[in-house]
């Protein structure tokens, strides 16, 4: 979940290879011919099988290569863009009407009309539980209205369908250290950064634990 607030928070088809009809006269022609008996024909090689990915087996292999970028990025790149894109393919799902959803949702939390965005992403989440983004905007939602231990629980679901989901990670922290929790707070900083390496608010995040740690 981005930090500015906190988490706000693609059959395999199998083409055959198509058997061309010989006229019956000419195959009757070919039996009998001195030729077609001296010759052994070679089978003919089937045509490869062509697989086409589903839509969300397309989007894991995008954020793949994304995560792969964030993770060979030196020091001075400029990784914004590819994070965006992340977050873009988290907020995508095989459900039109899931994506629907959630933008009706954060338009909600954008108009502060708590109570609309969070039925909106109860009826989300009862209908595709396995959609990460929609626990991450609850989390996301929870957390505004001061509701941590269930913003907790939701970064939890998040983390089970996404394991690399540095912004719930990084979410996780912010709140364990609102609890004053502070050794937890800077593990789960610590593996947002090992997620997403360019985060410099948590960067800073860490640094102001340390102050806290050394009373200054």
């Amino acid at each position: 979940m981005p930090l500015t607030a906190l988490i706000l928070l693609p059959q395999v088809v199998v083409y055959a290879a198509a058997m061309r009809l010989i006229p019956l006269a000419l195959a009757a022609c070919l039996a009998f011919s001195p030729a077609a008996l001296a010759e052994d024909p070679a089978p003919a090689e089937p045509a490869a099988d062509i697989v086409r990915k589903s839509p969300a087996e397309m989007r894991a292999d995008q954020l793949d290569r994304l995560f792969a970028k964030l993770h060979t990025a030196s020091v001075a790149d400029d990784t914004s863009k590819t994070e965006q894109g992340i977050w873009e393919l988290w907020g995508l799902s095989d459900s039109p009407t899931a994506e629907v959803l959630l933008r009706q949702a954060s338009r909600a939390m954008g108009d502060k009309a708590n109570d609309a965005a969070l039925k909106i992403l109860n009826r989300l989440i009862g209908a595709h539980p396995d959609f990460p983004e929609a626990w991450n905007k609850r989390a996301t939602l929870h957390f505004l209205v001061g509701r941590y231990d269930d913003s907790l629980k939701d970064i939890d679901k998040v983390l089970d369908l996404e394991p690399r989901h540095f912004g719930a990670l990084a979410g996780r922290g912010m709140i364990l250290e609102r609890q004053k929790k502070y050794a937890a707070a800077r593990a789960a900083f610590e593996d947002a950064l090992a997620m997403n390496p360019g985060m410099d608010q948590v960067k800073q995040a860490v640094k102001a634990l340390d102050r806290i740690e050394r009373g200054i």
